[in-house]
């Protein structure tokens, strides 16, 4: 058994390799510029390194299509595995859930002839998982994944403890720039970022922090200035890391350098919580879709718990 995710799951990239975990690209355009978005650490350093960021809310971007899904799975995963879970984000912000399910029909219905050919008996499973959430937030349901596929468990076993997982995966976003995540809004038609909201929150230094939870992204408090903010954020997380998470991980992605991660204040309360704990914490660099989406510089922060009332 495999898993295969979208391009804008964040998680570090050694996680990716040592679990041979597939991913789905994302094309990027940015006004002459073309990025590939399929987590490769070069790739994410170029769009760094050419300083996109403020200009790349008008960015145009192409999820994976069906038929690139349908090559995907037909050209190798059929190929190597006899059953693939396919992780994306959430279906509400993102078609690319909805490509996979409309491709995962071409693929049951060809894959036997292709694996006939290779000399491969025996049939192949395709589930497609929707995470509900966002960038780091989808991280528990891909760990818990590869946690009980090691583990032996079954399919129809795996399915239904991600289902349960999603439903309880909780991802916060703490943008840097307000008039870029309105821009960026606009651009999709998005109105949940209001201009006079924008000019308020930039004036006062106000952000919002935002959580992606059961396919809804929404506002669950405000902050005045980014390092209070994630400084509010670690704190909340430290809180449920030691109140119990149904997967022992805490994710952060950063539209950035990941040093400058362990500056910020709270990051090392939040670190020493996971330890005591024993809940693994994950540094991954946000991906060039996120930061798009989100803003360079912000961040995003995912674990899974049971169902709470936000406190910010």
């Amino acid at each position: 058994m495999g898993v295969a995710i979208d391009a804008s799951c964040d998680l570090p990239q050694a996680f990716l390799q040592e679990h041979d975990i597939a991913v789905m690209p994302i094309v990027v355009r940015i006004d002459n510029e073309t990025f590939l978005d399929d987590r490769s650490p070069a790739e994410t350093q170029r769009f760094l390194d050419q300083k996109l960021g403020t200009r790349s809310h008008s960015a145009e971007t192409e999820p994976c299509s069906v038929e690139d899904v349908q090559k995907l799975f037909l050209d190798h995963l059929v190929l190597q595995r006899d059953c693939v879970f396919c992780l994306t984000i959430t279906a509400t912000r993102s078609p690319i859930n909805d490509h996979v399910i409309k491709a995962s029909f071409a693929v049951l219905k060809h894959y036997r002839e292709v694996r006939d050919q290779a000399g491969i008996a025996g049939p192949f499973l395709m589930r497609v998982i929707d995470t509900r959430t966002l960038f780091a937030g989808t991280a528990p349901v891909i760990v818990e994944a590869i946690r009980l596929i090691q583990a032996g468990e079954t399919p129809a076993a795996i399915r239904e403890r991600l289902t349960h997982i999603a439903n309880n995966a909780y991802g916060y976003m703490l943008p840097r720039d307000l008039y870029y995540l309105r821009a960026r809004a606009k651009k999709k038609g998005d109105r949940s970022v209001g201009l006079f909201s924008a000019m308020l929150g930039s004036a006062l230094d106000i952000k919002p922090l935002l959580r992606g939870y059961r396919g809804d992204t929404s506002p669950v408090g405000k902050v005045r200035g980014f390092e209070h903010g994630i400084e509010v954020l670690f704190d909340y997380t430290a809180k449920r890391v030691r109140a119990g998470l149904l997967v022992p991980v805490v994710c952060i992605s950063y539209g950035g350098d990941l040093a400058e991660l362990a500056r910020l204040p709270g990051y090392d309360r939040l670190r020493a919580a996971c330890e005591e704990s024993s809940v693994e914490l994950m540094e991954a660099p946000m991906s060039i879709t996120g930061m798009v989406n989100v803003g360079e510089g912000a961040i995003t922060l995912g674990f899974a718990a049971e169902e709470h009332v936000a406190e910010f």
